[in-house]
């Protein structure tokens, strides 16, 4: 599939609320449980998506879409969530989220982009010159991810009481 900007808000527009539907009101073991060591748990997931939010997905946006040569992004650290959040509670982490993934999205919507803007660059500190258009859609792909590894973790905390169906259940031995 072609990156598509109405389809790439209509997937990032939906990440809080399925987040909120699907982990507000479910016991700590299912939000705080985790793969084992250095893994994280769905709340430790919606920290780093917050953290995204705030500091890496529009910042570079705007460092693309700004005048001059420097397009150069800064390092984003993945991990700020493991040291900052761990004492919000679930609730204050899915407001958060919602919040500023609203206001983000309402900002990228402000900027009125065409297809010219999605060719422009920056310069990832790794990965080299990306396009906008990579950006937003590394954006999408990166949430989807995280929903596809917040469902593995929650399916794993049943992998001793699915009994022997575990030889049947693929997301046991990711």
């Amino acid at each position: 599939m072609d990156f598509d900007l109405a389809h790439a808000v209509a997937v990032l527009e939906r990440t809080p609320r399925l987040l909120r539907m699907w982990l507000q009101g479910l016991p700590s073991a299912w939000v705080r449980g985790d793969e084992g060591p250095d893994t994280w748990s769905p709340f430790n997931v919606l920290g780093h998506l917050i953290d995204g939010e705030e500091d890496d997905w529009m910042v570079r946006v705007e460092i693309v879409l700004r005048s001059g040569d420097d397009r150069r992004f800064e390092p984003f650290d993945r991990f700020r969530h493991l040291r900052e959040r761990q004492d919000a509670s679930l609730g204050e982490l899915l407001d958060r989220f919602a919040e500023v993934r609203a206001r983000n999205l309402e900002r990228l919507r402000s900027l009125d982009l065409d297809p010219s803007d999605l060719l422009r660059t920056g310069t990832h500190p790794e990965l080299g010159t990306v396009t906008l258009a990579q950006l937003l859609a590394t954006w999408v792909a990166h949430d989807l991810g995280h929903i596809a590894q917040i469902a593995r973790v929650m399916a794993k905390q049943y992998r001793g009481a699915v009994g022997p169906w575990q030889a049947y259940l693929s997301v046991m031995g990711r």
